[in-house]
Parts: structure tokens; sequence; C-alpha cells
């Protein structure tokens, strides 16, 4: 594949596994201090344990990773030698990083006094917060490094506690132990949502500059993206909030069910590092105003319009040896991205109608609404890239060095397995349970690789006006499979809210594909 043009895409994804993994990592060291004196079992606290020792190692290769990448997208486009690169700052601080993260992985498979896990918890967030936008800035640095440390760390100890707590609320473990963590935890995560949602709000005004360069640009959009699987995160923790108070009857019943809305919490927390992840790849609004696009050229985009459902001329355009050579689009390359996105809109809109109509006294005769997928996998393996095989002068294998048709046929794949398995298991040929969640995972993986696809139009205002599309897709596409998740993993009658939640999310992602266009 070309590097360069995978840089981006690269980038996008090692820093969200870094910051994933820096998350859990000091999730783990500060969830340690809430079981001192809880009571919890041995096995619960080894399990825990063992789970921040991994998130440590794993850290060092993705901190590794990410200083190779960096360098060697400098070698290639910059012509510098490794030695010239060796002073660089990623390299000071993503190099320090992974020594820190090393021997916290040390640290954590022993029994070191107390205190060293906690400061070099300390030294991964001073790490991040130093190669965050907060210390690039010529003004006001100190205070807003102080608020992206706060901000980041509100994230690892509530996200990245997540998963110590469902370990701690699992069936071997003490149920009345069990609940005591809970509320601890329960606390902690109050205070950390306000830190979170403060800190934000203050960075948020800062790099925006202001109304218009949050509505205007792709790093406002990216926020509001951010701001909608926050709000998905509060109205399950207000769930959990009511089951670590005891207002549901039954203490082993309330762990239960906390650990099944923790496993959505879990995997909406993790999509949202990556949008954050995401969101550090692109300049501040506030840096860039000549890039601000226009309320009214926003609204006259999104204004509906009737879809555009016949095939339109295929594209005749050549794909340049430079991968960064400006190649004007043509107006048959738009109109045959918006065909693609209209029909894959009607699509998934009908699956959305029709599994809305399966769930009716009579209407299991909907229930194969699954394999419209495979017709949709089908459709964007051929129709997607008009200049790649079998319509255009392109290999498969050749136009597999691009990042964008990489993305899409990476979208056939989890396509497809989504139209198999979940049609399979609605008409009973499968009954495990793990081909259920395949339906689930493969919406929140999708949506979650959706908020790092990124679109090469040479043009800022059709690059935000594209993901501006998009990012409401990624939030949905969440949504959905997590409330999937949900009707699958809860008793038949407290799932039937979350079984009438992703129906509808179906149906809105049709329509905001049918809406789609670069016009």
């Amino acid at each position: 594949m070309r590097f360069l043009d995978l840089y981006s895409f690269l980038a996008v994804l090692l820093r969200g596994l870094v910051l994933t993994l820096e998350t859990l990592a000091i999730g783990g060291v500060s969830f340690q201090l809430l079981l001192r004196g809880s009571g919890a079992a041995g096995s619960v606290r080894d399990a825990c344990r063992r789970l921040a020792w991994w998130s440590a190692a794993v850290l060092v290769a993705a901190e590794a990773a990410t200083v190779a990448c960096n360098a060697a997208m400098l070698v290639v486009s910059a012509d510098l030698t490794m030695s010239e690169i060796a002073g660089a700052p990623f390299v000071l601080f993503d190099g320090g990083a992974c020594v820190a993260a090393l021997v916290l992985a040390f640290i954590l498979r022993g029994r070191a006094r107390r205190g060293w896990a906690e400061a070099l918890s300390a030294v991964l967030l001073a790490a991040s917060v130093a190669s965050s936008h907060a210390a690039a800035r010529l003004e006001d640095r100190v205070p807003l490094m102080a608020l992206t440390a706060v901000h980041q760390l509100a994230v690892a100890l509530w996200i990245g506690g997540l998963p110590y707590l469902w370990m701690a609320s699992r069936g071997e473990a003490d149920a009345s132990a069990a609940q005591a963590i809970t509320r601890r935890f329960s606390r902690l995560a109050m205070v950390c949502v306000a830190a979170l949602f403060g800190a934000g709000l203050a960075l948020t005004i800062v790099y925006s500059g202001s109304w218009a360069g949050f509505y205007g640009t792709s790093y406002g959009a990216m926020i509001a993206a951010k701001v909608a699987l926050l709000g998905l995160l509060l109205v399950l923790g207000a769930r959990n909030f009511r089951l670590a108070r005891g207002e549901d009857s039954g203490a082993g019943r309330a762990q239960r069910r906390l650990r099944w809305f923790a496993e959505a919490e879990i995997g909406i927390g993790i999509t949202a590092i990556l949008a954050a992840a995401s969101l550090t790849s692109q300049p501040p609004a506030a840096d860039v105003p000549e890039q601000w696009v226009p309320a009214q050229v926003i609204a006259a985009r999104m204004t509906p319009k009737w879809p555009l459902l016949a095939t339109p001329p295929i594209p005749t355009t050549i794909p340049p040896a430079d991968p960064l050579a400006f190649v004007p689009r043509s107006m048959e390359d738009i109109l045959w991205s918006e065909y693609n996105h209209h029909w894959a809109g009607l699509i998934v809109l009908a699956a959305g109608l029709l599994a809305m109509i399966a769930r009716t006294r009579r209407g299991r005769w909907a229930r194969n609404w699954p394999l419209l997928f495979l017709g949709l996998a089908a459709f964007i393996l051929v129709r997607a890239d008009a200049d790649t095989w079998p319509l255009g002068p392109r290999g498969f294998w050749e136009s597999m060095e691009t990042a964008e048709i990489a993305q899409h046929r990476l979208a056939v794949v989890l396509v497809a397995a989504f139209g198999f398995f979940e049609w399979a298991v609605r008409v009973e040929r499968l009954r495990a349970r793990w081909a259920a969640m395949v339906f689930p995972l493969v919406c929140a993986v999708g949506g979650a690789l959706l908020l790092t696809h990124s679109h090469s139009f040479n043009d800022v205002t059709a690059e935000f006006l594209a993901e501006l599309s998009h990012l409401p897709l990624a939030v949905l596409a969440v949504a959905a499979g997590w409330s999937r998740w949900l009707e699958i993993r809860l008793p038949k009658e407290e799932g039937k809210l979350a079984g009438r939640v992703w129906p509808v999310c179906f149906a809105l992602i049709g329509l905001v594909l049918l809406n789609y266009r670069e016009r």
C-alpha cells in the first residue's frame, strides 16, 4: 500500500489504540484503590490486575508502533534521516510513554510498593497531554494543558474503570462486596462526568473560536459526535446509577443488569475515545478561520432533495501516478458517489422498516430482512469505486493501495457478515448465542471505523460537508449496535425498549444516506 495515502488512517487508528490502552491502564490502577477495604475476593483483585497488566504491556507495543509510523512518514515525505528525527518532540513524549508503560507492566506483574503505579500513571497522562493540541498553543498553554489533563484523567477514571467494574460484578464475586465497589465507583463516576463536561466545554470554546467555528468545521462536527456519544453514555450511566443505589429489587439481579449495561457503556466509551483520536488529527477550528463553512452553505446542502436512483455515467477519471497530486473531481465522480449513497440508503431504510414490521404479530414474513444486507455488500463491492475492478481499469489488489477503497472493501466484509449471521439467527438456523452477537458487534465496529473514514476531495468545504453526513451515520450505527446488544443480554421484557431503538436507527441511517449530496 502507498504509505503516504494510508498514513492519516493509520495515525488515527494508532492514536485511538494508544488512548484506549492508556485509559485502561490508568483506570486499572485507580480501580485498585477502590478495591481496598471493599472485601473483594482475591480472584476479583487478580483479574483486575491482569487486565491492567495487559493494557500496559500492549500499550508498549502501540507507543512503539506510533513512533515508527510517524518516523517513517517524515522519512518518506520530508527526506529526513533517523538521526534528525531522534530529537523530534513526538519521539521524546511517545518514547517516554513507552518506557513508562513498560515499567508499569513490570510493577503490575509483581507486588511493588504503593505509589509507584500511580506515579507511572501520572507520567502516562503527562506524556499524552504533552502531545495534545494544548501543548502546541502559543497562548494560554498552561491552563489549556491543565484542562486537557483534567479531561483525560476523568475519561480514564470513568471509562477506563468500567471494565474493572464489570469484573467486580461477575457471578463469582461476593454480592455485598460487589455492591460496595459499585457504589464507590458510582460516586467517582459522577465527579468524573462533571469534570469531563466542564473541562470539555472550556476546551471547546477555546478551540472553536466562535459559534461559526463550531458548526462550520470538521473539528466542530467531530466534537458534536463526541457529545452525542457522551449522551448515550449518560443514558446508560443513569440506569447503572439507579442499580448502584439499590433502587431495583434484588442485589444479585441488580449486579447482573449493571454488568450488562456496563458492557454497552464500555463499547460506546471506546468509540468516544476513537472519536477523540480522530479529533486530535485535525487542527482546532480557531486556527483555520479561512476554512469555516458558512451556515447558508450547510443549510443548502442539508435541505432534503429527491435522491438520485438512475445510474449516472461511469466516471472516466484516471488516477494519477503520484498519490499526492491534485485531480479535480468531475461531475461524473460526484454523481456516481451520490448514486451509491442513495441506493445504499434505500436498502438500509427498507431493512429498518421491515425490522419494525417483523416485531409485530403478523410480521413474521419480514424476518428475512437481513438478506437485504447481502445485496448491499454486493452493491458496495461492485459499484462503490467506479475506477476499480470490475468497472474500472485498476485491478482488485492494485486498488487496495488506496486507504478509502480499502475501507470500502472492509465494509463489504462487515456488511456481508452482518447480513448472513443475522438472517441465520432470525430464521433460527443458528441458535448459538455468539451468532446473535455478530449483529451488534458489526454495527458498533462499523460505526467506530466510520469515525476514521476520510475523503480525499482536495477541497476543505467538500470534505467537511461529506463528513457532516457520515458522522450522524457513525453515531446511529453505534446506537443501533449497542441497543441490539442490550436487547439480547437483558431479560425479554426489559429488552423490549432497546429492541425498539435499533430499527429506528436503521431507518434514520437510510434517510441520512438518501439525502447525501456532494454538490
